[in-house]
């Protein structure tokens, strides 16, 4: 299959140009948010998810999982643009803008949706997937995971467990943010600066993606998920 040589996306072109790590190919999936056909969620407690007019909202108080329903299969770059909102509203805390990407449950490895997930967070720790908690714990944490499918168990290394500013969330700020899964290669990116760079000696190479969040109003826009190629280190796909 050829690619297109052009580095990661005008939105964000220029840092990830910089990077050499990638190239953009086609569009495998798209979604302007005028319904939520391609999308399920999972809700703790009663609250609002809805897309319209380009834009999915997610206005929960409590923990919300909207799931992608098409299965992804690697290289993908998974890429979104994300704001929290914050604008006086019940929900309104600038907390938790996060993700899982490559997702199965290890309940049932073959079909995700055959298992049943409540909306809380300590369900969703029988997946095997990568899962970036951004301005988690009330804005003060930003972290990568790589679950295993364990009941209790959400392993995080101390590189992954970032406090700084530049990190974290601000309000009422639309955000570009980017999921790679390419081979051994694990990447989130924030406005093209690269977050968390993983390598994983046994990756995940095909699931679904999800929005995750709690108590937050979250507003989404412009999804895309495209194939994508190595530029350098081809033993790392």
């Amino acid at each position: 299959m050829r690619y297109a040589a052009l580095l990661v996306c005008a939105l964000a072109g220029a840092a990830l140009a910089e990077s050499g790590v990638f190239t953009r190919g086609r569009a495998l999936f798209t979604d302007s948010f005028a319904n939520m056909a391609q999308w399920t969620a999972e809700l703790e407690q009663p609250g609002k998810v809805e897309a319209r007019h380009g834009v999915l909202s997610v206005d929960v108080p409590a923990g919300c999982t909207v799931w992608f329903r098409p299965e992804l299969s690697g290289p993908v770059l998974i890429q979104y643009e994300a704001r929290m909102v914050q604008a006086g509203g019940a929900n309104d805390r600038v907390s938790d803008l996060n993700a899982f990407w490559m997702a199965t449950d290890s309940r049932s490895p073959g079909e995700l949706f055959a298992t049943k997930r409540s909306g809380k967070f300590a369900d969703y720790d029988r997946l095997r997937t990568y899962y970036v908690g951004q301005g988690g714990n009330t804005n003060t944490t930003t972290r990568f995971r790589r679950y295993t499918g364990d009941a209790g168990n959400r392993p995080l290394l101390p590189e992954h467990d970032l406090n700084k500013p530049e990190v974290l969330l601000r309000p009422n700020v639309w955000q570009t943010v980017q999921l790679v899964a390419m081979g051994k290669r694990i990447q989130y990116y924030r406005d093209g600066a690269l977050i968390f760079d993983f390598t994983d000696v046994a990756p995940y190479t095909r699931g679904h993606f999800a929005f995750r969040t709690t108590k937050s109003h979250v507003q989404l826009r412009h999804f895309a998920v495209y194939r994508i190629a190595p530029l350098l280190s081809p033993e790392l796909h």
